[in-house]
């Protein structure tokens, strides 16, 4: 190994990755150090490696940590979770419990650890858990098989880092909207490429009926960022509602600056979204503002969502008000309300099928909009209960952002 090349390439594995170059040294000086270990050293001692940027130099330390007697235990068994009738008997070794575990003193390992009585006649002033350095003779050749294990720890430190520095990066941006391109599938889900980071668009969380090409640029709305290694980092979705509103936002000045606010938005993916918004600032028109000149703004939302239709409805206090306007495009002539959060809603004969909408889809969405029971009937025959005109309410979590702080 040519330890002193590294030092040409620390810089440019720094800026490829978007990786701090201190933590690039690290990830080098962790997996010299295990080289060192796997060729010179016991595998149970703890050992650390420097490197001078400047000289290209290595210096190794054994490293022990401070302890105290009664800290720890004191083990001569190798093998603590055996008991000893057990042992050679043909019967099954004591597992212990994760409780039991808990509760158990540090294994005392001499390789590792240090009492502390001896300690301070290496350093006075030490104290327990401090960490002491044994200064080690220096080699900087090691054989293939410790190369290999140099490599495997320098790829997995920096693997580390950089999913940490993408995480910080996008966790600010959990609950944002991001753009990226359709960069490949895999068992129904669809990896988008995001720039410095991978992120995954689950088959659940894709619009029904849209199809995607590689190559294509879409916008996302990121929905987490996980830091389990053993899971895709960041999800993504196009068919939450939050998208919708995120987008809006996105396209809707008055929205940005807390003017104009959606309320409600209940939406179907793909095919149909109400959304109920209202005005902060008296003069100006809530739906007018979201809708926009010759409809412009509700427009490009709709074509991000790939011809989803958009119904903008005007939020109110008044439950009848806001019922009457939630069934839009249809008109309501009369809406009545029961104590069990009920609501009756008469229309025109000629009105009947819009208000309904097809299979029932229009007030269904406007029982989720509204959080009410609605029954749409007939002016004319207000007895006669309709096909599909009745729609329950079903759960459906409130818009509204994140207040929690992260760390």
């Amino acid at each position: 190994m040519d330890l002193k090349s590294l030092n040409a390439a620390l810089s440019q594995i720094a800026a490829e990755k978007a990786i701090a170059p201190e933590k690039v040294l690290a990830a080098i000086e962790s997996s010299i150090a295990a080289a060192y270990k796997k060729e010179y050293r016991k595998k149970t001692e703890l050992i650390k490696a420097k490197f001078d940027l400047k000289t290209g130099d290595l210096k190794f330390w054994q490293v022990k940590i401070v302890v105290d007697p009664s800290e720890v235990r004191i083990v001569e068994e190798p093998v603590e979770t055996e008991v000893a009738a057990g042992k050679g008997s043909g019967l099954p070794a004591e597992v212990l419990t994760k409780e039991e575990e808990e509760q158990l003193l540090p294994r005392y390992n001499p390789d590792r650890h240090i009492f502390l009585e001896e300690a301070k006649k290496i350093k006075k002033e030490a104290v327990v858990g401090e960490e002491l350095e044994f200064p080690l003779e220096t080699h900087a050749d090691f054989g293939r098989i410790a190369a290999q294990t140099a490599k495997q720890v320098i790829l997995q430190n920096l693997r580390e880092a950089e999913r940490a520095s993408v995480k910080e990066e996008y966790a600010d941006k959990e609950g944002q909207i991001v753009s990226g391109t359709v960069q490949r599938f895999e068992r129904g889900n669809v990896y988008i490429d995001l720039g410095r980071a991978i992120g995954i668009l689950f088959y659940n969380e894709s619009i029904p009926g849209e199809h995607y090409r590689v190559g294509q640029r879409l916008r996302f709305y990121v929905l987490a960022v996980q830091d389990d290694p053993r899971r895709p980092g960041i999800i993504l979705s196009r068919s939450h509602p939050k998208f919708v509103v995120k987008l809006f936002e996105m396209e809707v000045p008055e929205m940005a600056d807390g003017i104009v606010e959606i309320k409600a938005i209940a939406r179907e993916p793909g095919s149909r979204t109400k959304i109920a918004v209202a005005s902060n600032q008296d003069g100006v028109d809530p739906v007018g503002s979201v809708v926009g000149q010759r409809g412009t703004r509700v427009m490009a939302v709709t074509n991000e969502l790939g011809n989803e239709k958009i119904d903008v409805t005007e939020y109110s206090d008044d439950p009848q008000k806001f019922i009457a306007s939630a069934i839009s495009p249809a008109k309501a002539k009369l809406v009545e309300l029961s104590d069990r959060r009920e609501a009756k809603v008469l229309v025109a004969e000629d009105q009947l099928s819009l208000a309904i909408g097809k299979g029932g889809q229009n007030v269904r969405l406007a029982a989720k909009l509204t959080g009410w029971k609605i029954d749409v009937r007939s002016q004319s025959r207000p007895e006669e209960a309709q096909e599909g005109g009745v729609a329950e309410v079903p759960e459906v979590p409130p818009i509204e952002e994140k207040t929690e702080t992260k760390e």
